[in-house]
């Protein structure tokens, strides 16, 4: 388990920060960023959680939470060797598939667009949906300069697709359409 007995260390008070190998970047580095990033669509979530408590949606976020600090662990460590380190697992973008096929399931195909609105709960999960996509952005320019495990992009890009399908289903069928053209003036 991880202790943090020492919250307020000033090493990073010159700019630069420690990686989960010891080594130091700066607190601009591109790796610094996308783990700054998932981070984000981490609190997200939990604005969302604030809306699905007792609901079965919760406990789906709440695994998923716990993911995206795995996703975390897997980046502050360059690299790709397996051995002592924790890695994104292909299960968990399984797990997430099952869930947004399951979610799908019950949902009335689209007609348009999806506007991000309706409930409190479904605007969160469209909040969560587009930090989860600009962390995987920022993950993609991570690994075109330097080598990232794979399945942490698969894991982002099958997040934003869950949480789409999420908004859906806390909008109880009620989805904002877009209409094209809607406010033209004549």
């Amino acid at each position: 388990m991880v202790r943090l007995d020492i919250i307020t260390t000033r090493g990073g008070d010159a700019g630069q920060t420690s990686l989960g190998d010891g080594s130091r970047v700066a607190k601009d580095a591109l790796r610094i960023e996308a783990i700054g990033a998932v981070d984000e669509a981490n609190a997200t979530l939990g604005l969302l959680r604030l809306h699905t408590a007792g609901r079965p949606e919760d406990a789906m976020l709440a695994r998923i939470q716990n993911d995206l600090f795995d996703l975390g662990a897997d980046l502050c460590v360059p690299g790709l060797e397996e051995e002592g380190r924790l890695r994104m697992a292909d299960s968990q973008c399984a797990r997430l598939e099952a869930e947004i096929g399951e979610m799908n399931a019950a949902l009335p195909p689209l007609r348009s667009f999806v506007l991000p609105g309706g409930t409190p709960a479904a605007a969160h999960a469209h909040l969560a949906r587009t930090a989860a996509r600009r962390a995987e952005r920022v993950v993609v320019a991570l690994g075109v300069a330097e080598p990232v495990n794979p399945v942490v992009l698969r894991y982002l890009n099958r997040l934003s697709d869950h949480l789409f399908v999420l908004s859906r289903r806390l909008n109880a069928g009620g989805d904002v359409l877009w209409v094209p053209g809607q406010a033209r003036q004549a």
